[in-house]
């Protein structure tokens, strides 16, 4: 590479053929290699050479690589830059491809080509000389030369004031700086031009210009255009009243040979926009005090941050966040108590403790206008609408609606929000809704709090009990916000399918107003109200189209479906609405055989006729489109043997019908319990048994052989059918000595009663809970006769008119009169012993 001449570059060269960037010598620029020939001379000249010499390539501007091997080369520019590659980084991703990191050396113009495959390889001559890049800067080159003296100061001069109008503090700049002063005059219009902001054609021109004076006239313009831009922008600036020194915005990587400066400062000036619109929102905000304080130390603290910072991304969320809270926006309440109960009347059938409560609510905001939300906790069994008429209240009271459904939730940030220390933190759901809604006064529904999990992030019930105590929540602390939030003006609804799950604190916090099951008149009504116009509307049909009788639809109620609430009845009128639309849509010729009868239409033997409309749904129609019914009447059916009972049970989803049954063999008197029966259903089973024993003559109650004692040589075996289901409870007490006393006496239970009740060992019965739901679903299952302990008489008040009416109740303080009612023509030795509990104390 050297001679008596100085640095000589190889006269034969590897050429890569560029056309996406310009290399100049001085520079380092990065180029993207994955064409056929660039990618041989990567492999076969830079990958496996061993010396200096084997880096040195040739760069040939404008000029693209053919995409296959057998294509002709095409005219290759005629100055080119020799450059020796620094770095080779190969991937594979999307399509295999190098990356080269040339640092350019000098110029050089293409004599021949010797060959075009596997990659270029030609025959060039050095233009410039090697040493003016490697040599420091001497006065003496460019004295000589009046013009180019000139032109070389100015040039300088331009340089020079181009650094003055940056910041020197900035690293890149510093290092132009040095470049500056260490190069010779000659090498800086390639050094400049590929620095600053130039495009590939202006590049070009600077390769081309062999003479060095005609270079310093070509890169003069550019390195003007650039200092004029830069004193349009601080005048920019000026005008915008901003009186803090900026810094030019740089290419990202800096400024480095092969980089530009970037006169793009649209990014910092919406920045500094954005961080003026921040303040003025934060003073907009209509915050407390203590919010204001905090808001205004974080943004100071975010003006002196650098963009680069992570927690700058993290600050800037929060005061987002701040903003967008309302803290004081909120929407009027629609007081009008009339329009309020027709809205709710048309939205809900029945639900008149939840519509009474909801006016209730108004009436007083009418009289006193700081009125606290209420929290309100409807419990209840599935689908009968605590989630739709929270929605409803809504609308009623013409407020904004959020639903937090809390089901599964077992982390405590998730109320409460995570600290700002942690990376990914968040507000907590309430802040989060708060910020949906953008109002302060909001209908929030918090679905299914019964089924709150707990873990090892802490226990989400606890966290709510700040939420929903009315006496805190007027200052709620989110994690995230680390500032008071007032959520007194929340009307808060929770929904639950059960009490006994809900922790007793935060039960305690609630208003609970118990949703219980339709019964059989109100299913009837909310389905010709509202699921079947719904259903119509959903499978794109019309009344005129369809018609399901009251009928039709109670022989659904009664034999398809067995549920508190209606959601299979939805499902079920969609399945017939679906048949419907087959046929419809098939225009499918009915006949008289088939299920679907025509109104209006007289039969005329097997003669087919197109569908008439409305199509009405008839039993026989509903049997074809919905199956064999599921459930029967078994009640009279399965009481045909002693021993057998109807108890009246409460589940989750509703009240159940549930059936005892005991039978007796040769044994030694031990008790048998089956059914998955808890600790409570155990000892209310051995408190019959004890009962009935101590009772045994005055009932004429006797063994297998006739014998006085009931359970001598006799083994017992009680069992509640459904065995896969867990049952616990005390109100089973009176349906097992029933059941008992039907087994040992020999004589039928009456299949037409039910009953429920806790018993104790003198033979008293005890109130229990449910008694609504329970009726109902013995009402649902043909019952006509329940007994209920005497002072449950008071729950019959929620019961519907029309079930007190069709239902014989018999309110028994005792088992005497229990058994009395359970057995046609009373019970042996009930009379007698009648008044021996009325015995008064005297104590």
């Amino acid at each position: 590479m050297s001679s008596g001449e100085g640095i000589q570059i190889p006269s034969r060269l590897p050429l890569l053929l560029a056309h996406e960037g310009v290399l100049l010598p001085g520079s380092t620029v990065r180029f993207s290699v994955d064409s056929p020939r660039n990618m041989h001379l990567v492999k076969h000249r830079l990958l496996t050479g061993t010396s200096l010499k084997s880096t040195i390539i040739g760069v040939i501007p404008n000029t693209k690589d053919p995409e296959h091997d057998t294509d002709d080369l095409p005219t290759l520019h005629k100055i080119g830059t020799a450059g020796i590659a620094v770095q080779v980084v190969g991937s594979n991703w999307p399509k295999p491809h190098y990356t080269l990191l040339i640092t350019g050396l000098c110029r050089f113009s293409v004599c021949s080509l010797l060959k075009e495959r596997p990659f270029v390889l030609a025959e060039v001559e050095q233009l410039d000389k090697l040493e003016q890049y490697t040599t420091p800067a001497t006065d003496g080159v460019t004295a000589e030369h009046g013009e180019l003296g000139e032109l070389s100061q100015k040039f300088y001069q331009s340089a020079i004031q181009l650094l003055g109008m940056l910041d020197m503090s900035v690293p890149v700049v510093a290092k132009f700086r040095r470049l500056l002063d260490s190069l010779p005059r000659e090498t800086l219009p390639d050094v400049v031009a590929s620095m600053i902001r130039t495009t590939n054609k202006e590049k070009l021109q600077v390769l081309d210009a062999l003479s060095l004076e005609e270079r310093f006239k070509k890169a003069l313009p550019m390195l003007t255009r650039q200092i004029e831009g830069l004193k349009l922008l601080q005048k920019t600036r000026k005008m915008n009243h901003d009186n803090e020194k900026r810094v030019l915005s740089v290419r990202k990587g800096g400024v480095f040979p092969g980089r530009q400066f970037s006169l793009d400062e649209e990014d910092e000036d919406d920045d500094g926009d954005d961080t003026t619109a921040l303040e003025r929102k934060i003073h907009g905000a209509n915050m407390p005090e203590a919010a204001l304080r905090v808001c205004l130390k974080e943004f100071k603290r975010l003006k002196k941050m650098p963009q680069s910072m992570p927690e700058y991304a993290l600050t800037r969320n929060y005061l987002d966040l701040m903003v967008e809270l309302p803290w004081s926006k909120s929407t009027k309440d629609c007081l009008d108590i009339r329009a309020a109960r027709t809205l709710l009347d048309n939205d809900h059938y029945a639900m008149e403790k939840l519509k009474r409560r909801v006016l209730e609510y108004l009436a007083v905001r009418q009289l006193k206008t700081s009125l606290k939300g209420p929290i309100l906790c409807f419990v209840g069994p599935p689908g009968v609408g605590k989630t739709s008429v929270g929605r409803s209240i809504a609308r009623t009271l013409g407020r904004e609606f959020h639903r937090i459904a809390l089901g599964g939730v077992c982390d405590q940030s998730d109320i409460r929000g995570h600290r700002r220390t942690y990376v990914g933190s968040m507000p907590g759901r309430i802040i989060n809704g708060l910020k949906t809604v953008g109002v302060n006064n909001p209908v929030f529904l918090l679905d299914e709090v019964d089924k709150l999990g707990k873990s090892l992030q802490g226990d989400p019930a606890a966290a709510l009990l700040e939420v929903l105590d009315p006496e805190q929540n007027h200052s709620f602390t989110d994690h995230y916000l680390n500032v008071a939030f007032d959520l007194s003006q929340v009307l808060f609804i929770a929904t639950a399918n059960t009490t006994a799950t809900i922790p007793p604190a935060l039960l305690d916090r609630m208003e609970v107003l118990q949703v219980p099951g339709y019964t059989h008149e109100e299913k009837v009504e909310i389905a010709h109200r509202h699921l079947i116009p719904n259903q119509l509307e959903q499978h794109g049909l019309t009344p005129q189209q369809l018609h399901i009788p009251q009928d039709t639809t109670q022989d659904v109620i009664t034999r398809y479906t067995r549920e508190a609430g209606v959601r299979s009845l939805e499902r079920k009128i969609g399945a017939i609405c679906r048949a419907v639309a087959v046929k419809v849509a098939e225009g499918h010729k009915v006949t008289d055989t088939e299920a679907l009868t025509l109104e209006g239409q007289t039969q005329q033997g097997d003669k087919a006729a197109p569908p008439e409309m409305p199509i009405v749904i008839d039993h026989i129609a509903l049997k074809d489109i919905l199956g064999p019914p599921v459930f029967e009447m078994e009640v009279s059916e399965r009481l045909t043997l002693p021993g057998v009972a109807l108890g009246l049970a409460w589940t989750p989803l509703g009240g159940e019908i549930m059936f005892v049954e005991a039978s007796r063999m040769e044994g030694e008197g031990q008790l048998t319990l089956t059914g998955q029966l808890g600790d409570v259903m155990k000892e209310s089973a051995h408190l019959a048994i004890s009962w009935l024993r101590a009772n045994a003559k005055t009932y004429e109650l006797t063994n297998m052989v006739g014998g006085p004692d009931p359970l001598e040589g006799t083994d017992i075996h009680l069992h509640f059918p459904a065995g896969a289901v867990t049952k616990d409870g005390p109100s089973a007490g009176v349906t097992m000595v029933t059941c008992l006393a039907s087994l040992f006496s020999g004589r039928l239970v009456r299949s037409d009663v039910a009953m429920t009740g806790e018993i104790t060992l003198r033979g008293l019965v005890l109130p229990v809970g449910g008694i609504k739901d329970k009726v109902l679903a013995a009402h649902r299952a043909g019952v006509k006769r329940v007994i209920l302990p005497k002072r449950n008489e008071k729950d019959l008040e929620e019961l519907p008119a029309n079930v007190r009416a069709d239902l014989d109740f018999v309110t028994a303080g005792n088992l005497d009169e229990v058994l009395n009612a359970a057995f046609d023509g009373g019970f042996p030795g009930t009379a007698s012993t009648h008044t021996h509990h009325q015995l008064t104390s005297k104590l």
